[in-house]
């Protein structure tokens, strides 16, 4: 039988600490016999087609060290 996990307001406040100012993302709680034993945060960033278009510099004398390649 799966023994109750116990977590104390330490552990509490490692996992609200992960989950603030989150947008986008995922927080996983591993569980090693009832005790919470750690915490990864995979965030992810999302950006708009639009806001990216409007956001990028125009290409000037072909000097930028990126360019779109129409394919």
């Amino acid at each position: 039988m799966a023994k109750p996990i116990v977590l104390d307001q330490e552990w509490l406040e490692r996992i609200a600490t992960q989950v603030n100012g989150l947008e986008y993302g995922s927080v996983l709680i591993t569980v090693h016999d009832g005790r919470v034993v750690q915490i990864d945060r995979t965030e992810r960033k999302r950006f708009e087609t639009n806001a990216a278009k409007q956001s990028q510099p125009q290409a000037q004398n072909g000097n930028d060290k990126l360019k779109a390649v129409n394919g």
